[in-house]
């Protein structure tokens, strides 16, 4: 089976040393009183959780999955899954970065970030049951009336209710435009849906006393497309007004879907027939404030990979140091042993620094994003959330597209190292292969996330977003432009800097006269983006790994390390991808269809 030790070090090396991330918290009025040893105290118990209670049933949920009662419509998820999740709600876990007038903990939104990478890499499948609650909470937090905040927040903070989003229809998937189901306005103010969901994830189980979905329908006089789109809450059971449950609402799961991954949460087709539900917001805006929820997830999702490709390591990094396979190419490593570790060998080390790499960089992107969402929401100053806003904006796609790539990469690699044993499931490591992938697909594709980059992002606003980046990065390499020590990182990051400003140009031009040449090269595009953020985070940490190296601890020469691989042997893939994109649409829309 495989193991799991949560990286609590190197998210106290991100969080303290390279963001100063306590000093940012403690000016915004929310997290005052915030201080490290209170964050540390609850990762490191947030760690124990996700590696003493959710990780032994990683395994076994995959090969159990989840069953369901077609006669009920009832939804059993696998063994010893409803019994942690109980653990969860009684540490008080769904509330960690809630607000504290709904039950929540009010603590940074970064922290609990933290906790839910930690809980992806002990297991995915059952960490997207509180994770699509989450999301819940935030859209109805920021959308829901007065009345639905009293009714469903509290419930949904201790985690005694989970949420879910409920908006794919099989004729649809991310045009959401094209969505058929109909809400029908009743004479008590409520609506009654009918249609139905698939793929929706945590749609249907036993972990919880009720399901709020949300669910995306259109009134009868709706306007066509996604303007004719409206919001509402749909409960499993009814809620009465004290609170406590009433009825069973008319929305059931019809089916389970037989999925390739992620078998420990039930991934459901939902039948509304009748359904009671209430109007969230304005009619016909529904898609707006669902954005809310999709905008969390697909953060969510980024974690989600993050969590496969340090796990994956992990195992990975123990195998290649107990495996003995033929001898160094260099001399032999291991004279007491018929053969040297498969560590000794080149590629191998290249498989391990590339899902280390990942994993490193992914977390740093990951944790400063998290911290410009708290600034964001906790702010007193305008112009501070303004900026932090604009800023989350434009790599949210990149946290989505980039980490999750980056997890399919690293956990085949992972998976490589294993040789033969890693094709065998009790090693472990082809779940998280096979977990890995859906990732890239759900809360839209990857290439949808980089049409949202280039296209909406950064051409949408001539810019204006990315030039907020840039001059992240732009200050940073005047801050370094003279450090010799640093040059092995300011160099290539100013380089790929001037690249990307230049590639942008060059696409937003040729898409004014064609603008197939945005989706010719948005993937290619956002791949680029994603590297200039991970140079970045990767120069910064190799600045505090220099600053730190002369204490002895090895810590740092690893970072350090790890640094100079991902500037070696990663980085220049842009130049590849620089290339392809400026290839232009050419060859791709050239050939008439009859021909493929």
């Amino acid at each position: 089976m495989p193991h799991y030790t949560p990286p609590l070090r190197d998210m106290q090396f991100v969080m303290h040393e390279v963001l100063n991330a306590v000093d940012e918290l403690k000016a915004l009025p929310a997290h005052a009183d915030i201080d490290a040893d209170t964050i540390n105290a609850v990762l490191e118990e947030g760690g124990k959780f996700a590696a003493n209670v959710i990780a032994p049933l990683n395994q076994s949920g995959d090969e159990e999955g989840c069953t369901l009662d077609r006669a009920t419509h009832e939804v059993t998820a696998p063994k010893g899954f409803k019994e942690a999740y109980a653990k969860y709600v009684e540490g008080g876990w769904p509330a960690l970065s809630s607000d504290p007038a709904f039950g929540g903990q009010g603590l940074p939104h970064m922290v609990n970030q933290c906790m839910y990478e930690m809980m992806n890499s002990a297991n995915q499948a059952w960490t997207m049951y509180p994770g699509l609650s989450h999301g819940a909470y935030e859209c109805l937090h920021t959308h829901g009336s007065d009345e639905q905040k009293r009714m469903y927040l509290h419930k949904l903070t201790s985690g005694e209710w989970t949420g879910t989003m409920c908006l794919t229809e099989s004729h649809c998937g991310t045009d959401l435009g094209l969505l058929r189901s109909k809400a029908e306005p009743q004479p008590d103010g409520s609506y009654k849906l009918t249609g139905n969901k698939i793929f929706i994830s945590a749609g249907e189980h036993d972990l919880a006393a009720n399901i709020v979905h949300l669910v995306l329908a259109r009134l009868p006089d709706a306007p066509a497309g996604s303007k004719g789109i409206s919001l509402f809450i749909v409960p499993k059971f009814l809620v009465n007004a004290d609170g406590s449950l009433g009825a069973r609402n008319t929305i059931f799961c019809g089916g389970l879907e037989h999925k390739m991954g992620i078998h420990g949460n039930a991934t459901a087709q939902i039948n509304l027939d009748g359904a009671v539900g209430t109007l969230v917001g304005q009619p016909n805006k529904g898609l707006a404030a669902m954005f809310v929820m999709m905008n969390a997830a697909r953060l969510g999702v980024g974690m989600q990979s993050l969590g496969l490709t340090e796990v994956a390591y992990q195992n990975a990094v123990a195998y290649a140091k107990d495996r003995i396979q033929m001898r160094s190419l260099s001399g032999v490593k291991n004279p007491d042993k018929p053969a040297d570790t498969i560590i000794v060998h080149p590629d191998v080390r290249k498989m391990l620094l590339t899902a280390r790499a990942y994993a490193e960089g992914g977390r740093a992107f990951a944790m400063w994003t998290t911290l410009q969402l708290d600034k964001e929401l906790a702010s007193t100053d305008p112009e501070v959330r303004a900026e932090c806003n604009d800023l989350v904006s434009l790599v949210t796609p990149i946290v989505k597209a980039f980490l999750t790539d980056n997890a399919w990469i690293a956990t085949s690699h992972c998976m490589q190292v294993f040789g033969g044993h890693g094709y065998v499931r009790e090693w472990g490591m082809e779940q998280y292969v096979r977990d890995a992938r859906i990732n890239m697909i759900y809360e839209g594709t990857n290439t949808i996330q980089s049409l949202d980059l280039l296209g909406r992002k950064v051409l949408g606003d001539n810019g204006a977003k990315l030039k907020k980046f840039g001059k992240l990065v732009a200050e940073f390499i005047e801050e370094e432009g003279t450090n010799e020590a640093m040059q092995e990182f300011v160099n290539p990051l100013a380089d790929l800097g001037d690249k990307v400003t230049k590639l942008t140009t060059e696409i937003g031009m040729k898409a004014f006269k064609n603008p197939d040449e945005v989706g010719a090269a948005a993937v290619d595009y956002l791949r680029v983006c994603g590297h200039l953020v991970f140079a970045y985070f990767w120069a910064r940490m190799a600045k505090v790994a220099l600053e730190k190296l002369d204490g002895g601890d090895p810590f740092y020469q690893a970072k350090l390390t790890t640094a100079r691989f991902y500037f070696a042997k990663l980085l220049p893939e842009t130049a590849t991808l620089i290339r392809t994109a400026r290839a232009g649409s050419a060859s791709l829309m050239e050939m008439d269809e009859a021909l493929f």
